[in-house]
């Protein structure tokens, strides 16, 4: 059976409180607003939702998993933050073969590179944007970052407002 990769960049985060370190970054106005939005295209759900732990990126899977009335398991990763794709490729092999649709949350560049990877282009993955890929897998432990795969969509929140 084929799996679905969802990969979707942290909403807007803020730059309010300098003093912060980078993960703990909260979600500014407009972030709060575009992760429910991106939360309502999700459809089917996904079986599993694994974020980076950073604030940005927690926030960003919680209003997601509500704003889509996803009631699985959402799992946080350290090795997501700051990540490239070997990274990300190396998370997303690491998932039990049970879970089909998986939602991975995390940073760019990483994932803007492996999501233009698939589309065989530079891609822009601005915050909040949402990739679904489909790959032809049976196990995710399979997974590298040459397996083929087909991008069928993108949609960024700029496109719902």
């Amino acid at each position: 059976m084929p799996k679905t990769l969802l990969l979707m960049r942290h909403a807007k985060s803020s730059w309010d409180e300098p003093q912060l370190s980078d993960a703990e970054r909260p979600l500014n106005s407009r972030g709060r607003r575009d992760a429910p939005r991106m939360g309502r295209v999700l459809a089917p759900l996904p079986d599993r939702i694994v974020s980076s732990p950073a604030v940005r990126a927690r926030t960003t899977a919680l209003l997601v998993a509500e704003a889509a009335e996803y009631t699985g398991p959402i799992v946080f990763d350290a090795r997501i933050y700051e990540a490239g794709v070997p990274e990300l490729v190396q998370v997303t092999r690491d998932q039990p073969d049970a879970c089909h649709r998986l939602l991975l949350i995390g940073h760019n560049p990483g994932l803007e590179a492996w999501v233009s990877a698939f589309a065989l282009d530079t891609l822009r993955f601005p915050t909040a944007a949402l990739a679904e890929l489909e790959l032809e897998l049976s196990s995710w432990s399979d997974l590298s970052a040459s397996t083929p795969g087909r991008l069928v969509r993108v949609v960024r929140p700029k496109e719902l407002r």
